[in-house]
């Protein structure tokens, strides 16, 4: 529907948004959330772990200085 294909299940998306427990006060513009601690947002799921995770829903967080070949990033040009 959205014209995308094959964009989950490779590796965890490393979002630019900061982690947050809830959605209260977020950015409604599509505006990176840059507020609060270090850690990142991981979306998608991966390779590596059951079919659940592989969703864009599922997010979790990580800390930028960790290293895992079940993370990666996607190119966005808007």
């Amino acid at each position: 529907q959205f014209g995308l294909y094959d964009t989950a299940g490779n590796v965890y998306e490393w979002c630019a948004d900061n982690y947050q427990d809830s959605y209260k006060n977020a950015p409604t513009d599509g505006s990176v959330w840059k507020k609060g601690n270090k850690n990142r947002v991981l979306r998608g799921g991966s390779w590596s772990y059951n079919s659940f995770y592989v969703r864009s829903a599922y997010r979790t967080r990580f800390e930028p200085t960790e290293r895992f070949s079940i993370i990666g990033f996607r190119v966005v040009f808007g």
